[in-house]
């Protein structure tokens, strides 16, 4: 009963930041677009490519509206986290399509690596060829299969 009420308390904190209309208005197409994530990665790539591009180009965003995304989605993940098998899939994908809709020139990259000598993937955002918001540089560890928009092939080959 205790770990219940404390989650619960966990995801009461997480709205309690949202100060204003229009971050709880982000936060709430974030949270649905967030449920509609496992769905989408169902999809052809090439498929899930058109659906998360913008139809049309928007001009470069402000510093503040890059960090204003970033930190709803990080508020998404806690508040929803256990509802996500993948956090790496559902972070990167929202990122991805928040972020190119405000008007950042950002890929979404899906990798896979060998660690401990078990094959495992992970998504992330890449901005100027480098990994964007990212705790850890994951090139190290992951080797980069597919990303949107589509670039070059990748090797397939892992270390």
């Amino acid at each position: 009963m205790k770990n219940y009420c404390s989650r619960i308390i966990d995801r009461l904190r997480v709205l309690k930041e949202v100060r204003n209309p229009a971050d709880l208005f982000l936060f709430l197409r974030m949270f649905l677009f967030a449920l509609a994530v496992p769905f989408l990665l169902r999809l052809k790539l090439s498929t899930l490519q058109s659906l998360l591009e913008p139809a049309k180009p928007s001009p470069e965003p402000e510093p503040l509206t890059v960090r204003r995304i970033s930190t709803s989605v990080d508020r998404v993940i806690r508040f929803a986290q256990p509802l996500f098998r993948s956090i790496c899939l559902t972070r990167g994908t929202i990122l991805y399509y928040f972020l190119r809709r405000a008007g950042l020139n950002v890929s979404l990259c899906f990798g896979i690596g060998n660690i401990k000598g078990n094959f495992i993937g992970h998504c992330w955002v890449v901005r100027d060829g480098a990994p964007f918001l990212e705790a850890v540089d994951p090139r190290s560890y992951y080797k980069v299969m597919y990303s949107i928009p589509q670039s070059a092939p990748a090797s397939v080959a892992l270390n």
